[in-house]
């Protein structure tokens, strides 16, 4: 019994002073790289093994930052369209081979030929043949869509299906944000319910709070994201990022989808009461490139192969990475987008990389 004490704690005194060592080597990226905060996270299918956020909620101020701060997430908001799409068609509420047009037949005559038969697993999958289009973009414009939330979406993608830009060259993966959108709009139809709706059920059955936009417009108190000229965002709606809200417009804290990645590790390791852990690793690895939501690749350095996603909304970076063979995945926010603070993150995996042998 003794023994089994004195092991504890040695783990635990190993853990606090291991953790404060990579706190350290953070923070010192985080100040060459010009973030002002970054907050960071390995968590094992059971357990948080490490979790931290330094530096200032926004540049010039005395905001300091904490645990309960909220990131847009951008891109990573796709692990939790395709996880809810997973959820509906196991249940029934929608098939894969859905067709977009069958739901939506209202905008088929005006829509390129070539969409016509385009279903949810080609837009969850990356295997829809249409092109790009983000927040950048500068049509259409906003006096174009019109309506809440939700009728903007569906003008949206009306407005894109009609440009008849649909694309020829073959390829395995077609990225593309409306892609997303019409996914949302697909399992919106199937439901009855708002894709904000379906995500804050989500977030009830996994004790997850998730939000929507710019983290500071409901508490000016939470993170300001920031341009490369670490110029803060000040508080107010991106219609655009409204428009791609499925894509890439959920805000949350770094505890939180912690729990949204554990949850993640313990399906890919055949701990979950829902699906199998085949079908975890068909969502994750299960097409060459990008699966159902995330991409896969294998580390060139160890040979392991990781599943991965991340975000730049404009003002915030956002990566996850997520190894099964070593049951650890780390988790990195900052709340600037820059060549330069993407370069500081990269820094910081590699370093959690090598630090959990992954």
């Amino acid at each position: 019994m003794k023994k089994i004490l004195l092991f504890v704690v040695f783990t635990l005194f190993f853990n606090i002073i291991y953790s404060q060592k990579n706190s350290r080597f953070v923070d010192s990226i985080r100040i060459k790289y010009n973030i002002p905060e970054v907050a960071y996270a390995v968590v094992s299918s059971d357990s948080v093994l490490e979790i931290n956020a330094l530096g200032n909620k926004r540049i010039g101020s005395d905001l300091r930052a904490d645990l309960s701060d909220k990131f847009r997430l951008g891109s990573i908001t796709k692990t939790i369209t395709s996880y809810i799409a997973v959820v509906l068609v196991k249940e029934g509420k929608i098939n894969w081979d859905t067709k977009f047009f069958d739901l939506y037949p209202e905008l088929k005559a005006k829509s390129d030929p070539k969409n016509y038969n385009l279903t949810l697993r080609d837009f969850i999958t990356f295997r829809a043949h249409i092109p790009t289009w983000s927040y950048g973009n500068e049509t259409p414009t906003q006096k174009e869509i019109k309506g809440n939330d939700q009728q903007q979406r569906y003008e949206f993608m009306a407005w894109f299906f009609k440009q008849n830009k649909a694309i020829s060259e073959k390829q395995d993966v077609y990225w593309s944000n409306p892609s997303y959108v019409a996914a949302g709009l697909m399992l919106e139809k199937a439901t009855g319910k708002s894709y904000e709706s379906l995500v804050k059920e989500l977030g009830q059955n996994l004790n997850i709070d998730f939000g929507f936009g710019q983290p500071n417009i409901i508490n000016e108190n939470q993170p300001w994201g920031h341009d490369e000229n670490l110029k803060p965002e000040k508080p107010a709606l991106n219609y655009k990022l409204n428009w791609l809200s499925s894509a890439g417009n959920i805000n949350v804290s770094l505890p939180d989808y912690c729990k949204f990645t554990q949850m993640q590790l313990q399906g890919l390791l055949g701990k979950s009461k829902i699906f199998s852990a085949s079908e975890f690793d068909l969502m994750h690895n299960g097409l060459p490139e990008f699966s159902y939501g995330w991409y896969s690749e294998i580390d060139p350095k160890t040979n392991i192969e990781y599943s991965f996603h991340y975000g730049n909304p404009g003002t915030f970076l956002t990566k996850v990475y997520i190894c099964k063979a070593i049951n650890k995945a780390f988790i990195i926010f900052a709340n600037v987008q820059s060549e330069k603070a993407d370069k500081g993150l990269m820094l910081i995996l590699d370093e959690m990389k090598k630090q959990y042998k992954g």
